[in-house]
């Protein structure tokens, strides 16, 4: 157990190393706390000793560890109080009443992108969790079509379809019959039911059932292979001075392509989670804070990733904020 000077001492660390990304020497802390140095030194030898304070060379300063950085965040840590242009340029964001609700979260990410040059990230409903609730279908010109595919959670779908020599009361049918047997179904077993209970039946009310079959099953195809996950800012983690390295870049570029990733870490539904360094599974240096939203259609994650040496404080506040009006 920290002493409250030990625990003073480990927030400053965390604070200024923030700012300044240089290490913590003993003076700044002695001015802080009006101790002497040899206090402040002895304290800071045994919070290294305890794991949560790391020398990176011979200087005598100090940087927080994992473990340093952790006991902030579950301890000393308070949500910041948003300043008036933060709070101003979310209020522009979720009071714009054209905008729609992926809009509203896309662009509230990048606001946050833009106040701490940190990488956002939004991850719509995966596909088990989302029924079908209809399709149709808009002829458009040259055998093109655009189906529509809607699911109960108010998500929706656009995908071209090309299909030629085919007549669009033929694909209404097989509208028709989609809707009639698999409304209700969830999107990542709709192919399946396509293939052992559409297919077998198609040809009694479709002539030119084939082609049309074939193209739904790809659009379904299209949809569940798709990965829902869209950076904001992707690149603005590289601005910090822990991603000065080629390759450290290049395997962190690779890692965001992988949802997968970001899925396999679960957050509690009412809580903004916070992952720092190896917790994260994309890199040791690295902290991702996530927490899932609500709203009346649609549910999903939005995250921020950033380096260990993040405004934590700010960025569960601007997290917290965005989380609340979206529901």
């Amino acid at each position: 157990m920290l002493t409250s000077r030990q625990e003073k001492i480990l927030q400053l660390i965390v604070d200024e190393y923030v700012k300044s990304v240089n290490p913590v020497g003993s003076k700044l802390i002695c001015d802080e706390l009006n101790c002497s140095s040899a206090t402040v030194r002895n304290d800071m030898s045994i919070l290294e000793d305890l794991g949560y304070l790391e020398k990176t060379h011979v200087s005598s300063g100090r940087i927080p560890s994992e473990m340093g950085y952790r006991y902030y965040v579950d301890n000393l840590m308070e949500p910041k109080k948003m300043n008036g242009d933060d709070l101003l340029k979310l209020q522009l964001i979720f009071n714009n009443n054209k905008l729609d609700m992926p809009d509203v979260i896309k662009k509230s990410l990048a606001i946050i992108s833009e106040l701490t040059d940190y990488t956002s990230v939004v991850l719509g409903s995966k596909s088990n969790e989302n029924k079908l609730q209809k399709v149709e279908v808009l002829p458009l010109v040259d055998s093109k079509l655009l189906a529509i595919i809607v699911t109960d959670k108010g998500h929706v779908e656009h995908k071209n379809i090309s299909i030629s020599g085919v007549c669009i009361e033929e694909v209404q049918k097989t509208v028709e019959l989609i809707n009639k047997l698999l409304i209700g179904t969830p999107i990542d077993e709709i192919n399946k039911k396509l293939e052992f209970e559409v297919k077998p039946i198609i040809n009694q009310y479709v002539m030119q059932h084939e082609i049309i079959y074939n193209a739904f099953y790809n659009v379904f195809s299209d949809i569940v292979s798709k990965n829902d996950m869209s950076f904001v800012g992707k690149t603005n983690i590289l601005n910090q001075p822990e991603f000065n390295n080629v390759e450290k870049i290049k395997n962190l570029l690779n890692k965001f392509e992988d949802s997968s990733l970001f899925e396999s870490v679960e957050e509690d539904d009412n809580d903004i989670n916070i992952y720092i360094g190896k917790e994260s599974k994309l890199d040791d240096d690295v902290t991702v804070i996530k927490t899932k939203y609500k709203t009346n259609t649609d549910e999903g994650t939005i995250a921020v990733i950033g380096p260990k040496r993040m405004e934590y404080d700010r960025v569960v506040s601007l997290l917290g904020y965005i989380k609340e009006h979206l529901k």
